[in-house]
């Protein structure tokens, strides 16, 4: 990069991946391929009887078995009316069937929706009447939770019509010779992902194949799996997240094996990557410190011994987290950064120094521009804090909504992640903040604004602000910081909990603490000033 670029605030990286890692086109280990399906075909011709995926039970698949199964369920789906452009929810738990499914709808050029397995009939609701659906696909029940019922009462509730199908019941099946051509243009809006962002309402962000396998080929350069030496990976997160497809073209592009487990616990899943051999885990700050947590009361022997790298996302990690997990854990940690419009920006690398990874959110993926500007959009130097920027294949194409796309996508491709940070001198991006009020748990968005729709329903509260606080296990924890009408008896936290719970608000949005405050903070103009409550309350204890 030339100096200039340098002090005008831009960072690109339209190569670190392909050349330091020693993969390249030619390399015979790796396929490429603009669309999903062409992307497995290659990869089942590549290498057809490597195993793709195990799940806790020890089901196993390899990649020419996984290519031929959901080509019959694209079929059974072809019968049942799925088209390409049909528009498709699901709402399934990581496992193989839910990969099946979508690799499916990929096959068949279908509009598919994922939906994190926690929302409830608020925020689903919101993304079949936006979405469309004419399609739910879900598991009747999970983790003591009725997804059949759920789906039932939305089909009441929501005007356009859609069918369900419960894939634990079996998944679609017929004869592929049906199926008409492939489609080949892998930039074609395919996926509507939701993000809560700082809406009431989900928002709904338009992706394509290639943009998911520009996110996906990111993080596989940067973390350079080798599974010819016995490289295992493994998605506990859920598959709906945007980091699912990413994970899914790191290994069809290396030819990778991943366990799938639909939820993460100790000490099950512990065992299980003892039995399957992980060496790689994707998770998030949150699964890290899990693991530190056991392994602490574990000093005798490793409780992983065969895994050498953590990676993840979703909420930032502090740097003494990092040094943690390199001296307790004995394994290295590739944190990323990226969002739902932009599934992957940056990523600590494998070859990158301790300093890098603990400090930084690492440098920008293959070949994605990172700018930074102030708020009148002149380009900083390297060094000065402003608003992230970024462009590249992987950025989405926008929103569902118009209006909203005109307020983050630029005419010139750059999307304004509302994410403060700088650039160093090393290329490697370092976030300081967040202008969105974001509140990040667990690696889970959260949007204060829809929470406090809801408590503000209450006839004794006359106003509410819902803060993210710091929590050590949580990355942060919802707080409600409520002004009662004048009179009124203090709002109780098991109101507070049932009011949510009757909302329909999935159990993570429900505030873990509850304040109550003669009045809230406000600027000349009545703004409430959240700063303020932040920092009142960071040293609280969660509860009521």
């Amino acid at each position: 990069m030339s100096e200039s670029a340098k002090q005008s605030g831009i960072q690109s990286h339209a190569g670190r991946g392909v050349e330091s890692t020693g993969a390249s086109r030619g390399d015979g280990r790796i396929v490429e391929a603009s669309t999903f399906w062409a992307l497995l075909c290659r990869r089942a011709e590549r290498t057809p009887d490597r195993l793709m995926f195990v799940d806790g039970n020890d089901r196993r698949i390899s990649f020419a078995e996984f290519r031929d199964r959901a080509e019959r369920v694209a079929a059974g789906l072809f019968a049942r009316g799925v088209r390409a452009g049909t528009r498709v929810s699901w709402q399934l738990p990581t496992r193989i069937d839910t990969v099946l499914l979508s690799v499916a709808l990929s096959r068949l050029g279908a509009v598919q929706n994922p939906i994190i397995a926690l929302y409830r009939e608020r925020e689903v609701g919101s993304l079949l009447r936006q979405t469309e659906a004419s399609l739910y696909a879900v598991v009747s029940s999970w983790r003591n939770f009725s997804y059949r019922d759920m789906a039932e009462k939305l089909r009441a509730d929501v005007a356009r019509p859609f069918e369900i199908l419960c894939v634990d019941e079996g998944l679609p099946d017929g004869d592929p010779t049906t199926l008409p051509p492939a489609p080949t243009d892998g930039d074609v809006v395919r996926w509507h992902y939701s993000t809560s962002g700082t809406t009431s309402a989900p928002k709904v962000v338009l992706h394509t194949d290639q943009s998911l396998i520009a996110g996906g080929t990111g993080l596989a350069e940067a973390l350079r799996p080798e599974p010819e030496s016995g490289e295992i990976g493994s998605i506990v997160f859920p598959y709906a997240h945007i980091g699912g497809p990413d994970y899914v073209v790191m290994a069809l592009r290396y030819g990778l094996p991943v366990l799938l487990l639909d939820q993460f616990s100790i000490p099950d899943s512990l065992e299980i990557f003892r039995r399957v051999g992980v060496t790689m885990s994707g998770g998030s700050t949150a699964h890290y410190l899990m693991l530190l947590a056991e392994q602490r009361k574990h000093p005798e022997a490793r409780i992983l011994p065969a895994l050498r790298q953590l990676s993840g996302g979703g909420a930032p990690m502090p740097p003494e987290v990092y040094s943690q997990v390199q001296e307790i854990l004995g394994v290295e940690v590739c944190h990323g950064y990226g969002m739902t419009e932009c599934p992957m920006i940056t990523s600590g690398a494998m070859g990158d120094t301790a300093e890098q990874l603990a400090n930084s959110e690492g440098a920008p993926i293959l070949a994605c521009e990172i700018a930074i500007e102030d708020a009148e959009g002149k380009r900083l130097p390297t060094g000065v804090d402003g608003e992230v920027h970024v462009r590249g294949p992987m950025v989405a194409k926008g929103y569902l909504d118009p209006e909203l796309s005109r307020q983050s996508f630029r005419p010139d491709g750059f999307f304004k992640t509302g994410d403060r940070g700088h650039l160093r001198p090393d290329g490697h991006l370092k976030l300081t903040g967040r202008s969105k009020e974001m509140i990040i748990r667990k690696g889970e968005n959260i949007s204060p604004g829809e929470i406090e729709d809801v408590l503000m329903t209450h006839p004794r509260v006359a106003a509410v602000a819902v803060i993210g606080l710091p929590d050590a296990t949580r990355g942060e924890r919802v707080c409600a910081v409520v002004e009662m009408r004048p009179g009124m008896a203090a709002l109780a936290f098991d109101e507070l909990q049932a009011l949510c719970k009757q909302a329909g608000l999935m159990t993570q949005k429900t505030p873990e603490q509850l304040e109550v405050v003669d009045a809230l903070p406000r600027n000349p103009t009545m703004k409430i000033l959240k700063h303020e409550l932040v920092a009142r309350f960071k040293n609280s204890r969660a509860g009521h």
